[in-house]
């Protein structure tokens, strides 16, 4: 059997030895990724609660994901957090990218460094850096309002200013590196097209919407995207800052899946809530493609 063995390796060892070296990655793949995903997928349709026995439920787990307002309360207080993200916290790095790419601006290679540290730095940490900054009786932001006159904020305390805080910090964290993305997509874009649209009169709001906008389309569609996905798994800072309250004004989608799997060990419902959010993402990335216009067929 032995001698047997090593003939057959020694006639195959060239085809063989490619998938042994490549296998390690595929066995880890399909035992830490795929099957966890099958299987809470097929959990998602079974009354499953911590160890027991697993009841099948069919679609409702589903069901009570739309009569259940604390989920309706989570992804309406996501959304938020996604509006902000694209509509504040992408123009906002468009505008540091356009400041970094002007000419008489010195040391960008200091600025570039910099606009990495908040993304390097644990969540963790940085979250805990701005329970001092948010507190509100001897926060930094609050200390500077009374500087100027102004009534100290209950940032993390309200439920109307709780989400706005998370927003700021998120701002704090990936403007920079949005910025950077937008950097490296305007110093891709040919200086020649400025130049002749100002030699045809052109002024500084005419070259950035004719010109910077389109050609900055493919990294404004990946950093709306990105940044959709990323506000959709928020966990983290929101948790460390709040534990969603004040009263679910910072719960999150992850966060609620998280409380139903850990803390009251509804697993069949919480793979339930997982694919639903699965389901958001997708549609909500796909309506960006379609809006960018991704699908469309250039004329020949």
């Amino acid at each position: 059997m032995i001698r047997a063995i090593s003939s057959f390796w020694a006639r195959h060892q060239r085809k063989i030895s490619p998938y042994l070296f490549v296998a390690p990655f595929f066995i880890l793949f399909a035992v830490f990724l795929v099957y966890p995903v099958i299987y809470s997928f097929i959990l998602s349709f079974y009354d499953a609660r911590g160890l027991g026995a697993r009841t099948f439920a069919g679609l409702e787990n589903y069901r009570e994901l739309l009569i259940d307002p604390r989920f309706r309360k989570a992804v309406v207080n996501t959304t938020y957090y996604a509006a902000g993200s694209v509509f504040f916290l992408s123009p906002l790095a468009l505008l540091l990218a356009l400041a970094l790419n002007t000419a008489w601006l010195k040391l960008k290679g200091l600025f570039r460094v910099a606009f990495f540290i908040p993304v390097i730095t644990s969540e963790v940490v940085v979250a805990v850096m701005f329970t001092l900054v948010f507190e509100q009786d001897y926060g930094l932001l609050n200390a500077l309002l009374r500087s100027i006159g102004l009534d100290p904020i209950p940032w993390l305390r309200s439920p109307a200013w709780a989400m706005p805080s998370i927003i700021l910090l998120g701002v704090w964290i990936w403007a920079g590196l949005n910025a950077l993305y937008f950097l490296a997509g305007l110093q891709n874009i040919d200086q020649e097209y400025y130049e002749a649209a100002a030699i045809d009169g052109a002024n500084s709001l005419q070259l950035f919407r004719y010109i910077t906008v389109p050609l900055l389309k493919p990294v404004i569609l990946f950093v709306v995207i990105q940044a959709i996905v990323g506000s959709y798994q928020l966990f983290t800072q929101p948790w460390i800052l709040t534990s969603g309250g004040p009263q679910d004004a910072t719960l999150t989608v992850t966060m609620y899946l998280y409380l139903q799997a850990f803390r009251f060990f509804n697993l069949g419902y919480a793979s339930a809530i997982g694919y639903a959010l699965v389901v958001i993402i997708l549609t909500l990335s796909l309506i960006q493609l379609i809006g960018f216009g991704t699908f469309r067929r250039e004329d020949a």
